[in-house]
Parts: structure tokens; C-alpha cells; sequence
């Protein structure tokens, strides 16, 4: 697999949209490619900060006029290039093909020429694309986060209450206090927990959003949740990625996304700890499939021989399938 290709099964895995089968080999890719894994890690980063604030429903009217507008522009597309119309009758008498071998060959050269032309030119509207699309991310992201934020430099909970007070540096230090459901607070801490350069700052916000996770307050999938798995998955701080696996203990049940960053973590963190906490965290979706797949490899092949044993006492409680 070369990078365009992973680039693009990057973006549709961050959706959940890719089957299990292309997200093996994507994988395999971004193990032995860095620059690969940070553009996930960054896509990921960006889609955290872009799901902070909650969607607004537009007005039925704003819906109507542009419905309207779409269909005066599909009216007013010009009509599709003679390569196009080419390629198209090429796949509407693809079925005939076996039966005509040398029609067969002229149509692929004239296939093949039509390609070129036709890659060109999506070539070109591909990068139109592109560049709007980050215009795009860069407004949104303007938008909805406080702007020029160098880095978070400290957070500070209040004992026995709900308020959080976020230091965070522009041109010079600015404080916001305000409560964990604040959503100006809530975008503060993601914005930590995959911006900032102080593993300790990283380490308490982290260690605020599992909390306010476990507590069950407000922890959308598309939020906090997705911050957490974020951490557990990219942070290099063992103590930031254990906190974070602690966050999402309670939703390894209903979420199969964050049943697989446990898996991931079980197969594939440094840490011995956290390794034996994910077995754990997986007990009450034992006899999930994959989740059996995982242990049986680990229990037979793992260099840890703690956590072969723990595989393998998990494993014990799960019925045999006859």
C-alpha cells in the first residue's frame, strides 16, 4: 500500500466507515510509516476538537433554499466529457467482453486513453478539493476554539465541586474558570489532552475527562470518548494512556470502537500495566469474537508471561462453542 492510499483509508477509518479487511493492511502500513501515523493521529486531533461544540439543526428553511440551489446546480453542470461517456459504455458492455476478445482489447486501449485524460482532470479537482477542504477545517476550527492558544499550562479542580480552572498561554497567560459541563471548558481540556507539550498537564486532563467518563457526564462518542481513545492510542505517557484506558472502561460494553482501542492497547502497548488492565477492562465482553481471537493469541504467543496468564484466566470463563 503506498501513502495516497493510506491517506484516503486514513480519513475513512477515522468515520468508521472501512472494512475490517482494508483497515488489517492500513495498519500494517502505519506500523512501518511515521509520516502515515501522524496524519491519523492529526486527522484524529482535528475531529476531537471539531466534535467540542454540539451540532446546531438548521432552520427547515435554510434546508429548503438550499435544496433548491442544489438542484439549479445540478441542472446547470455541463454535459460529461466524451471520455466519460466513453468509460461508461465500457462498464455498461463489460458483461459482453468475454464473448468479443478483440473488441475487448480495442476497448481497453480506448480505455486506458480515456483514463489518462479522465485521472488528469480528477487529478486537478482532487487538489481544488483538498486545499478547500483544509481552508474549510482551519475556519471551523477559528470558530470554535479560543484563538491563538499557545498551549495549556496547567489545570486546577476545585475540591469537591464541579469547577475546573484552565491556564492556558496566548501572547500572554490567560485563566477561564468555569464548571466541567462548561462547553468552553470541556473544548479546553481536549484541546489539552492532544495539544499540550506537558506530560503532566496531558496527565490531568486526561485524568478529568475518565472521571467525568465514569460518572457518566456527558461523555458522547463523538467528544470526550473520542479524546480519551485518542490518548490511549498516540500519547507517549504510560500514565496519560492508563488514565485514558480508565475513561473508557465503561463503554468497552456498548461501543465496539472503544473495544477495539482496548484490543489495540491489550496487543500493542509498551506497558506491561496497562496491558494486564485492558485483559481485565475486556472480561465482560468475553466471549465477544474478537475479543476471544485477541486472548487466545496473547495467552499462546505473548513474551509476558503475567499476561499469558491472565489471557488464559479470562479465557477460562468463557463457555467452549461446540
Amino acid at each position: 500500500m503506498n501513502c495516497e492510499v493510506a491517506h484516503e483509508r486514513i480519513v475513512t477509518a477515522a468515520y468508521g466507515e472501512l472494512p475490517d479487511e482494508q483497515m488489517h493492511e492500513l495498519e500494517r502500513h502505519l506500523t512501518g510509516c511515521p509520516d502515515c501515523e501522524q496524519e491519523r493521529a492529526q486527522l484524529q486531533a482535528l475531529k476531537v476538537l471539531l466534535a467540542a461544540n454540539p451540532v446546531q439543526e438548521p432552520p427547515a428553511n435554510l434546508i429548503a433554499r438550499s435544496r433548491i440551489r442544489l438542484e439549479e446546480a445540478l441542472d446547470a453542470l455541463p454535459p460529461k466529457h466524451w471520455y466519460q461517456r466513453l468509460s461508461q459504455r465500457i462498464i455498461n458492455n463489460f458483461v459482453g467482453l468475454q464473448a468479443a476478445p478483440a473488441a475487448a482489447c480495442l476497448l481497453l486501449v480506448a480505455g486506458a486513453g480515456a483514463g489518462c485524460l479522465g485521472g488528469y482532470e480528477f487529478a486537478q479537482s482532487r487538489a481544488a478539493h483538498a486545499a478547500a477542504a483544509a481552508t474549510t477545517a482551519a475556519n471551523i476550527q477559528e470558530q470554535t476554539a479560543p484563538t491563538e492558544i499557545a498551549n495549556i499550562s496547567g489545570i486546577v479542580r476545585q475540591p469537591n465541586s464541579e469547577i475546573v480552572e484552565v491556564s492556558y498561554n496566548q501572547v500572554v497567560p490567560h485563566r477561564m474558570q468555569g464548571s466541567l459541563h462548561d462547553p468552553a471548558i470541556r473544548q479546553l481540556l481536549m484541546l489539552a489532552s492532544a495539544n499540550s507539550t506537558s506530560a503532566g498537564v496531558r496527565e490531568d486532563t486526561v485524568g478529568l475527562m475518565a472521571a467525568e467518563c465514569r460518572a457518566g457526564h456527558g461523555c458522547q462518542a463523538a467528544g470526550i470518548r473520542d479524546a480519551l481513545m485518542v490518548a490511549l492510542r498516540y500519547d507517549k505517557n504510560a500514565s496519560v494512556r492508563q488514565k485514558a484506558l480508565q475513561g473508557l472502561e465503561s463503554y468497552v460494553v456498548e461501543d465496539v470502537r472503544v473495544r477495539d482501542a482496548v484490543l489495540e492497547a491489550l496487543l500493542n502497548d509498551a506497558d506491561p500495566r496497562i496491558r494486564t488492565e485492558a485483559i481485565s477492562i475486556l472480561e465482560p465482553v468475553e466471549a465477544d469474537t474478537s475479543v476471544r481471537q485477541v486472548l487466545h493469541s496473547v495467552a499462546s504467543s505473548d513474551r509476558n508471561s503475567h499476561i499469558r496468564t491472565a489471557s488464559l484466566q479470562v479465557l477460562s470463563h468463557v463457555p467452549q462453542i461446540q
